[in-house]
């Protein structure tokens, strides 16, 4: 008998069960937002309600047998509710309409969080909903007001950096009775990037490039911060001074814009020190979360850098739009589709 970790290969009956619902899945239309229907709302009873059944079926044929009135009343009362409340499950999903959030960037290892609005134009709350990405176990639930909405949040993590598509959702429901169990199954069309995860701890950040005109190199401090800094003068710009500087010495210091203007800060692929670094494989996934690393330490110090991947090149600049233009730039990083 096969163990539960053999490979699927090894399972014959689970391979043809992934080989059906890869089938399955792709015949299903991609879409961020969509109305449950009897077209796409799936019904069969659960294991409680195989065994009710088999115990009704009892029920008839002993009542049947010793003419007991009592019997006959017992099992049509408890047909007849499962058979409501096989209508009211049914109806418990149907006609809600799930809209996809828009996810968030993220970084790689982190749990990306999927957020869906249900939509209930019914006069009546819908209970016991569940969602949940296709083939996990990990449920969030809610109830949908009457003519209202709700938002529910399931979670999955991304296997590596890239752009990935939403992974197919489930919902489904097994209000009042547990005896049916009523699904669908929802394929978002949203993709979510993921950043390569940054390095926990990188080296300071290089030194930077003379302009033209310029001295040889500005020295960096083991802080991974730039020198170039200055007591602070009454009247700087808050966005000068050097907070994380200050919090160590409790001497407000600033910026030396002037030093500063002297010189560019280039994250370069080659400046990694990473050995192999652009021949691509491990090398360069780990130079990409140096480099990561660097992009957010250099804009937590508020510093204008520029970025260089082999033949592309980011100007220097700052800010959060910046900063989201090398993020993606190293999420895409020899994926074919390194647009900024």
């Amino acid at each position: 008998m096969a163990s539960a970790n053999a490979p699927r290969w090894w399972n014959p009956v689970a391979l043809v069960r992934g080989r059906f619902q890869r089938w399955w899945q792709a015949r299903l239309p991609l879409r961020d937002s969509t109305t449950l229907t009897q077209r796409n709302v799936y019904i069969l009873p659960t294991g409680p309600g195989f065994m009710l059944g088999a115990t009704l079926l009892v029920l008839l044929i002993a009542s049947i047998n010793y003419q007991l009135n009592l019997g006959y009343v017992l099992t049509f009362l408890l047909t007849g509710s499962a058979v409501v409340g096989m209508h009211v499950c049914h109806s418990t999903l149907r006609g809600i309409t799930m809209t996809l959030i828009a996810p968030e960037d993220h970084f790689a290892g982190a749990s990306v969080t999927i957020g869906v609005n249900l939509l209930s134009d019914k006069r009546s709350v819908r209970y016991g909903i569940g969602l949940a990405v296709l083939g996990t176990d990990h449920w969030s639930w809610t109830d949908v007001p009457a003519q209202g909405r709700a938002k529910v949040q399931v979670a999955f993590q991304a296997p590596h950096r890239g752009l990935h598509r939403v992974p197919a959702l489930t919902a489904e429901t097994r209000f009042p009775l547990g005896t049916f169990r009523v699904w669908t199954v929802w394929r978002p069309a949203a993709q979510v990037l993921v950043y390569p995860a940054p390095e926990l701890h990188p080296p300071p950040l290089p030194p930077g490039e003379a302009r033209a005109g310029g001295q040889a190199t500005v020295q960096r401090q083991n802080t991974g911060e730039f020198d170039g800094v200055r007591a602070y003068r009454r009247g700087d710009p808050l966005k000068l001074v050097v907070w994380k500087k200050a919090a160590k010495t409790d001497e407000l210091v600033s910026r030396d814009a002037q030093q500063v203007q002297r010189f560019e800060l280039w994250l370069d692929l080659a400046h990694t020190g990473i050995a192999g670094a652009t021949a691509g494989g491990a090398a360069m996934e780990q130079a990409l979360s140096r480099l990561c690393a660097w992009v957010l330490l250099a804009d937590k110090q508020g510093l204008h850098y520029g970025l260089r991947l082999g033949g592309q090149e980011i100007a220097t600049g700052s800010g959060e739009a910046h900063r989201r233009n090398c993020l993606q730039a190293l999420a895409l990083t020899h994926t074919g589709a390194a647009e900024v």
